[in-house]
């Protein structure tokens, strides 16, 4: 059983050794809080248990392996995997992040460079010699530069600076006002301070289709996510290099995966910078489910 966590879904994939799949499930967020693992646990469980049902499997099952968004941190991993090591699951666990979740399904145990951008950011990647290094992955507090966060938080920012006078007008302030159900600017305040991390980076396709038409605000904005993640990749070229090629590079997440409002954006910007995007499609759920597989290897 594999899972991957996020800060906008949890899906599960319920699948044999030899990866034949039997089952999907999707639930709600489980980003970790290193103060509450037992939050993520609880909604882990969840949705296994529906996978399951699924799939007519009873549990425990063999082996599961969950990548959680926030679970890096020191200590993080050893607690959630205590707590779901107690929900009854499986006979094995083994808890990462879910960038290590999508890394393993785009390049196993080979060299590459893997850039996620969603609701965060980060990069990963192996050198030829086997050596690894991260980028980013930081939180919105600290980090997450060119994610979706980022990206609704500035085009907010946009929004109310236009309004004071402080810079110039956008088209982004009508539509971001009725996507979220606001009647004036100065209800932003109260929806910003409320809202979850998923919902200011729902503004995405907002600010792609104002810069598409033009909008010089939102295209600044869309224009400087991409650096930032670039920036991202080409950080790690230079930490594990040198490189016997171009490294490749693949893209995952809500912005960068198939049909990502940053993906071919961002490909292009990443192959005039001696880096060689792959097409292959990630699946961060199925790299977990091979990543638990692994667990009984390890015997």
């Amino acid at each position: 059983m594999g899972v991957d966590g996020g800060g906008t879904h949890t899906c599960v994939l319920l699948a044999r050794v030899d990866g034949d799949e039997l089952a999907r499930a999707v639930g709600a967020p489980s980003l970790v809080d290193p103060n509450r693992p037992e939050a993520s646990a609880d909604v882990v469980e969840g949705v296994c248990r529906e996978a399951a049902e699924a799939a007519g499997v009873a549990l425990p099952v063999a082996a599961l392996w969950a990548g959680i968004a926030g679970a890096g941190g020191t200590g993080v991993s050893e607690m959630l995997g205590a707590e779901l090591g107690r929900r009854g699951l499986a006979g094995k666990v083994g808890v990462g992040t879910d960038a290590d979740a999508a890394y393993h399904d785009a390049f196993g145990d080979e060299p590459g460079i893997l850039l996620i951008a969603g609701t965060g950011s980060v990069a990963l990647g192996r050198g030829e010699d086997g050596c690894s290094a991260t980028v980013g992955g930081w939180g919105v507090l600290l980090g997450d530069e060119g994610s979706g966060y980022a990206i609704g938080m500035a085009a907010l920012r946009s929004i109310v600076r236009a309004v004071d006078g402080r810079s110039m007008s956008t088209s982004m302030k009508e539509a971001v006002l009725e996507r979220i159900g606001l009647a004036r600017p100065e209800e932003l305040i109260a929806w910003v301070a409320r809202s979850k991390k998923s919902d200011v980076a729902g503004l995405v396709p907002m600010v792609c289709r104002a810069a598409d038409i033009g909008d010089p605000v939102a295209a600044t904005i869309i224009e400087g996510a991409i650096e930032d993640l670039t920036s991202h990749v080409l950080t790690v070229v230079r930490r594990l290099g040198p490189w016997s090629g171009r490294p490749a590079v693949a893209l995952s997440g809500g912005l960068l995966g198939e049909g990502g409002p940053l993906r071919d954006r961002t490909r292009v910007a990443l192959a005039g910078l001696l880096c060689q995007p792959t097409d292959r499609f990630i699946d961060p759920v199925r790299g977990a489910a091979r990543l638990a597989a692994r667990l009984l290897e390890a015997g």
